[in-house]
């Protein structure tokens, strides 16, 4: 019996409109799939939803892979695969395997002969890179920060040191609710030529994207970013 594959499924980043964020023949290939792995229920059967499954919602089968999955459920996860079914893979919002748990079910994936088909879709953290100005040729993504105010405050020196000697470009994020907490902390320790970008609700109506050295930050007033999901770029 032949393979099913691994279909990678971008998904939008907020409630924006899916014919803006993705290409026509992604959401055709979503359409068309009966079995899905998701990191959440709920978001996924909303975007399933929105996009007409050739099933209705209700018939689709979904198992769910999320930051509280282990290593020892990740095989399950794969059985419809080796069976020689078809799998889309989505995350809560953006591609899978970015910042997200899915990546580990893509390498077992590989150990295990599957094929993988990543999909094009919005990424958060590159669009947000691509609209900074800031050094799109070395970058590091670094996922979450310290959130405890003391390890944050070293980190974000740490951090740009690193982008200082290197010359390369600095991308995290944080939970939206402790945003206004880690710009606080970047205007109060990174050195005043440091370059800051903010990238925040990417791809929706609300978007805002502004990129500022940190004194021009200091003396601006500052958007508010409380629960709106954002990539912070930093470049010292």
């Amino acid at each position: 019996m032949s393979l099913g594959t691994l279909y990678l499924i971008p998904v939008t980043l907020g409630d924006d409109v899916i014919e803006k964020a993705l290409p026509p023949a992604v959401v055709e290939v979503a359409q068309k799939l009966d079995t899905f792995v998701v990191e959440n229920e709920k978001t996924a059967r909303r975007f399933l939803g929105a996009i007409k499954t050739l099933k209705p919602v209700r018939e689709l089968t979904m198992q769910t892979l999320n930051e509280h999955t282990t290593d020892k459920e990740l095989p399950a996860l794969l059985a419809p695969l080796l069976q020689g079914r078809d799998v889309g893979l989505m995350s809560e919002a953006g591609c899978p395997g970015i910042a997200d748990p899915g990546a580990k079910l893509a390498a077992l994936a590989h150990r295990r002969g599957i094929r993988i088909a990543p999909l094009v879709g919005p990424s958060s953290i590159l669009l947000a890179l691509m609209a900074s100005g800031l050094d799109g040729q070395r970058f590091s993504f670094l996922g979450y920060i310290p959130s405890e105010k003391a390890a944050r405050v070293q980190k974000l020196k740490e951090l740009e040191q690193a982008s200082r000697k290197d010359r390369e470009t600095q991308i995290f994020i944080e939970t939206p609710y402790r945003n206004q907490h880690l710009l606080e902390d970047m205007l109060a320790t990174c050195h005043p030529a440091t370059r800051l970008c903010i990238a925040s609700n990417v791809t929706l109506d609300s978007e805002t994207i502004i990129s500022k050295s940190i004194a021009e930050w200091r003396s601006a007033p500052l958007p508010d970013l409380h629960k709106k999901p954002t990539v912070f770029l930093l470049l010292a």
